[in-house]
């Protein structure tokens, strides 16, 4: 059994990746109901925490239904994370995550996410503090290193351990890599294999089907496996690895006029929970992923992402269903 603090977790779960406006509620719902075992929600801001920005604020929002659920924070002050994961920790989730990972540029070059690998030390620091402010179990996210000539994952891992983390979730990139290339997953594998190492170690990047999982469990010893784009337009991938990994057996993807149902469900509950306005606009990242592999696929999705009333929206996605569904 798998545990992160007191938190069980199963013998081997399947992990849904921090996704800036991508894993939000309307979405986590729908990978639990596709079998993801634990949750984590969009990375949060520190600083918008303490100025109780409503953006960072809305991000609090879960769910009994999500449980084991995280909040993930990020920032480049020590006090400004401490302070943020008191807040995070008032809303009661199961885990507090660290984002040590982000790459894009207006985070990393402030020094938080990714950006903090270029200092150790202070990396080091702040977990420490980190874990002295919650009761709950922390954890991390994080790279390889922010370049070929700074991959100190498997020294960072056990430095972090040593501070008090209850778990670390490892991306087989480098900053500098952004999402380009192949995943590396060997450093990964000598972090498990660390004999000091005793804290669930999960593996990050590229596993989009049951075989890749299945390949990665078996050839790096990981604890676990966090899924990000490979769960986009695609939420019951878990349920197909679950499968799989238990008897072989591939499961089809829902039929297309099911993907059309849960896509519509997607929809309005993105609706529900954001208004009509945004819902419809953050929707707009997810209809080419629920659509592949459709001929026309980008002319459908340009022709979604300029319609901005949700009933016309409705009324197209079920233009598209019948074009398919009777051809």
């Amino acid at each position: 059994m798998v545990k992160i603090g007191n938190v069980e977790l199963g013998t081997f779960p399947l992990l849904l990746a921090p996704m800036e406006d991508v894993s939000d509620p309307p979405f986590r719902k729908l990978c639990k109901e596709g079998g993801a075992d634990v949750m984590f929600t969009e990375f949060i801001s520190s600083e918008g925490l303490i100025r109780s920005a409503q953006k960072s604020v809305q991000k609090l929002d879960i769910f009994e239904f999500e449980r084991p659920i995280g909040i993930q924070i990020f920032g480049n002050d020590i006090d400004s994370m401490k302070e943020a994961t008191k807040i995070a920790s008032s809303v009661n989730p199961d885990i507090i995550d660290i984002n040590y990972g982000c790459p894009v540029k207006k985070v990393a070059c402030k020094g938080a996410g990714a950006g903090i690998l270029k200092d150790i030390p202070k990396m080091v620091k702040m977990t420490s503090e980190i874990v002295k402010s919650t009761n709950l179990p922390v954890t991390v996210k994080t790279r390889l290193g922010w370049d070929d000539n700074t991959k100190y994952i498997v020294e960072v891992a056990e430095r972090l351990q040593d501070v008090g983390i209850q778990a670390i979730s490892i991306h087989g990139r480098t900053r500098k890599q952004m999402y380009k290339g192949d995943a590396d997953w060997t450093l990964i594998r000598e972090v498990k294999q660390n004999p000091r190492m005793y804290i669930p170690v999960f593996g990050n990047g590229d596993v989009s089907c049951p075989k890749t999982a299945q390949e990665k469990k078996d050839k790096y010893n990981v604890d676990g496996i966090m899924i990000g784009r490979g769960a986009i337009g695609n939420p019951w991938i878990f349920q197909k690895i679950k499968k799989y990994l238990i008897s072989g057996e591939i499961i089809n993807d829902p039929e297309f006029s099911e993907k059309i149902e849960i896509m519509l469900k997607h929809l309005k509950l993105s609706i529900d929970w954001k208004g009509e306005k945004l819902g419809v606009l953050e929707m707009r990242r997810h209809y080419s992923n629920y659509l592949r592999g459709l001929p026309q696929i980008k002319t459908h999705r340009s022709e979604l992402v300029q319609i901005n009333e949700y009933l016309k929206i409705i009324d197209k996605i079920k233009e598209i269903k019948e074009i398919y569904t009777t051809s």
